[in-house]
């Protein structure tokens, strides 16, 4: 299942990777937002596409732009594959309810009990604007999300 791009953006409020609770709806007005879920930490695809995201963060952590990254795992574990690979972006854990944020955006994989490849953006009034969903060994391209973001 996928959102229909021009609806609201399913809200969420999840913690990120120290603790902090943040909301979708925190962004609203003032931020565009770039959510990617993805399946595991420490797992190489994961690893490799968020290292390319913290390596090119200016384009998608910005003035204009809010990064948020998610998975079902639990906030230790976010804690520590931030830490471990030098993210500076929120890693939220969808941990509990487990994959209510998944669910609600339709990228959890009931089998496997975690989040598939999606990306979603959504603008400073909470409406979907983009969205892209890869399967779990699906590498996603970064050059994709430069262009829907130039495009808001």
């Amino acid at each position: 299942m996928s959102l229909e791009i021009g609806s609201a953006a399913p809200e969420f409020k999840l913690k990120d990777q120290h603790g902090a609770e943040i909301a979708l709806s925190s962004f609203k007005g003032s931020k565009n937002i770039v959510v990617l879920f993805y399946p595991f930490a420490f797992s190489g695809i994961c690893t490799g596409e968020l290292c390319g995201l913290r390596d090119d963060l200016a384009a998608f952590q910005n003035d204009d732009v809010q990064l948020i990254a998610i998975s079902c795992d639990p906030m230790f574990s976010q804690k520590a594959f931030a830490e471990k690979e030098g993210y500076n972006f929120p890693v939220l854990t969808d941990f509990w309810p487990h994959g209510a944020a998944s669910k609600a955006y339709g990228v959890f994989n009931e089998e496997r009990g975690c989040a598939i490849r999606g990306t979603f953006i959504i603008d400073k009034a909470g409406v979907l604007r983009w969205q892209v969903v890869n399967g779990l060994g699906d590498a996603r391209n970064l050059v994709d999300y430069k262009a829907a973001l130039a495009a808001l």
